[in-house]
């Protein structure tokens, strides 16, 4: 016997998303704790944040679409003259239907109505009838355990490794896993190893999101290492995986590459453009703007969110080679830093105290740790006096 598909509510959805942000639980807790996925977690996330404007202007959010709805029944009576109107707006709704995304189709999907079967309504809205009825699971145990162990990996060959030779190594050390599963785990943790450059193709490739040059080349020394001579010359940002008790949560972070020092950082359960926005946010009005800032090519940071907040502070795009990760070397540094230092010596039990840890660490990292890339003088001492200096 089937077991009855549970719809969820706008507002049990509003409920969930709200904790999400609150940021105090890991994503996986949140979504095993409510018996749904974390893919549907960020989905829902993703809508809430979309349309979050929608609050503050209510009257012209209507007018927006009264507007449409006028322009759509002028188009569908001058296409009802030739087709017909009850066949133009069942196509328009099986259409639209099907677009929808695995969550919103299970949604529609009613047992109680007798005379449209539940075989009917799945062909109708175009969803796989196994699909309506799985529930699926948060990360296991042992997927953390091997979650964290890759990245220990990760962080020990200094990002070297792609999926197959850690595959190779968590097989040598006595995980029974394939590699399949391997890459399939470094896709949800947002890393991936270095790759050796192609040549250039010569065919135009259609890309979502705009990829920019990578300008640090020019401020290269004959050693090929990345020289500034000035605090917010240049800054860098990137995302890292952090394992805690029960699951994962992500950090971002951005550092001045002249003085090693951290400028901003926040911690979240979802990895996406909201991440990096905030923390460039909170950076520019702390400490002003950079000149270049440089990343990775990560959906987060090519994605239209960041990429205008940059443009509109007049600061310069620039992103590593594909694969590269060693072209932002600076951030990189600093989050084996982080790690070996402080994540990796430590248990996390919750969120709360991973917070409380990292923020005691960078504090401690920028204040106090002597940096021998500084001929051991201190990150924050090194910006500010520099700062001062230039004014």
């Amino acid at each position: 016997m089937s077991k009855k598909h549970k719809s969820y509510s706008a507002e049990f959805k509003t409920k969930v998303v709200l904790e999400l942000l609150r940021e105090e639980e890991t994503a996986a807790a949140i979504a095993s704790r409510y018996g749904i996925s974390v893919q549907t977690l960020n989905q829902w996330k993703k809508k809430f944040l979309e349309n979050a404007a929608l609050a503050f202007d209510v009257g012209g959010a209507t007018k927006e679409y009264r507007d449409r709805i006028e322009k759509l029944e002028k188009e569908n009576e001058a296409l009802a003259k030739t087709l017909g109107k009850t066949t133009i707006e069942r196509g328009w709704a099986v259409g639209k239907l099907k677009s929808l995304d695995l969550s919103s189709k299970r949604s529609l999907v009613d047992s109680r109505l007798e005379n449209l079967s539940v075989t009917r309504q799945c062909e109708m809205v175009g969803l796989n009838r196994s699909s309506l009825y799985y529930r699926p699971a948060g990360p296991s145990l042992r997927d953390l355990a091997i979650m964290r162990r890759i990245d220990e990996i990760y962080t020990e060959v200094s990002s070297f490794y792609g999926y197959r030779r850690i595959h190779a190594q968590l097989q040598e050390e006595g995980w029974h896993i394939g590699h399949n599963k391997v890459h399939r785990l470094m896709r949800i943790m947002g890393i991936e190893g270095q790759r050796p450059k192609r040549k250039r193709s010569t065919g135009i490739k259609a890309q979502e999101h705009e990829v920019y040059p990578y300008l640090l080349e020019t401020l290269k020394n004959e050693d090929g290492q990345v020289v500034t001579s000035r605090p917010n010359q240049v800054w860098s940002g990137d995302i890292t995986y952090i394992p805690v008790q029960g699951g994962f949560m992500y950090l971002s972070a951005i550092i001045d590459w002249h003085s090693k020092a951290i400028l901003a950082w926040r911690l979240s359960n979802t990895m996406d453009a909201s991440l990096v926005t905030g923390v460039l946010t909170e950076a520019v009005e702390k400490h002003g703007k950079p000149e270049i800032f440089n990343s990775d090519q990560g959906s987060q940071y090519t994605g239209k969110e960041h990429t205008r907040l940059l443009k509109k502070h007049g600061i310069d795009i620039s992103m590593n080679g594909k694969g590269r990760s060693i072209d932002n070397i600076a951030i990189e540094r600093f989050f084996r830093t982080l790690k070996y230092e402080e994540v990796y010596v430590k248990e996390y039990e919750n969120v709360k105290e991973l917070r409380k840890g990292i923020e005691t660490f960078i504090d401690f990292y920028n204040f106090n740790r002597l940096h021998s890339a500084l001929k051991y003088d201190r990150p924050m001492n090194v910006y500010r006096r520099s700062l001062a200096k230039a004014a």
